[in-house]
């Protein structure tokens, strides 16, 4: 199965001048929505991220709020593992609603989309904060710069080149562009910021 085409097919690809919720700019964003709201397509990448860490011992698969919890039923139900919902309490990623993890449970955390790493890091201590060790970190799709440091291997369903940009580093071409702010918090700063 050709991922990039189901990617494409299913509009998760849009193409202009975005800025990232990690503050970068990019020619290129990918719709989580459009991926989770087509389950053989979110089914399909899943796969590949439950098949990576099939042997590595993972007791149970974590990820972060909005699209990250979706993913970790997905790859939850096909590892057979429980699932884990990491939210945001007061700006912090934590395991909320009375959750708790035995002692050293080993954790596969999964997200969306990975740029910088951040939510997967704040994932991360959120986890240990609750005594469980991450093992692993898989993502749908890995738009991330060579050279990214995480303390666990990861793993991406789909690996594409989509460069980022930050604000006072934008390329000529793109300055022209009309910047739009999809996602989750679809709000611009104020220009001139």
């Amino acid at each position: 199965m050709d991922l990039g085409q189901l990617l494409e097919s299913s509009g998760a690809v849009l193409r202009g001048h975005f800025l990232l919720a990690s503050g970068r700019h990019s020619e290129v964003y990918f719709e989580k929505f459009r991926v989770i709201e087509q389950p053989h397509v979110l089914s399909a990448l899943s796969a590949e991220i439950a098949s990576h860490f099939a042997d590595a011992g993972v007791e149970a698969v974590a990820g972060p709020t909005t699209g990250g919890i979706i993913i970790a039923f997905e790859v939850a139900r096909q590892m057979g593992l429980p699932a884990v919902y990491i939210e945001s309490e007061d700006g912090v990623r934590t395991l909320r609603r009375s959750k708790t993890l035995p002692a050293g449970l080993r954790v596969l955390i999964v997200d969306d989309v990975l740029t910088t790493g951040k939510s997967l890091v704040e994932s991360q201590a959120a986890i240990e904060r609750a005594g469980g060790v991450v093992v692993g970190y898989g993502v749908l799709i890995d738009r991330s710069e060579p050279g990214l440091a995480l303390s666990a291997p990861l793993f991406g369903a789909y690996r594409v080149e989509a460069v980022s940009y930050a604000a006072d580093a934008l390329p000529e071409h793109l300055k022209d562009v009309p910047l739009v702010k999809p996602g989750t918090s679809a709000k611009l700063p104020p220009a001139g910021a």
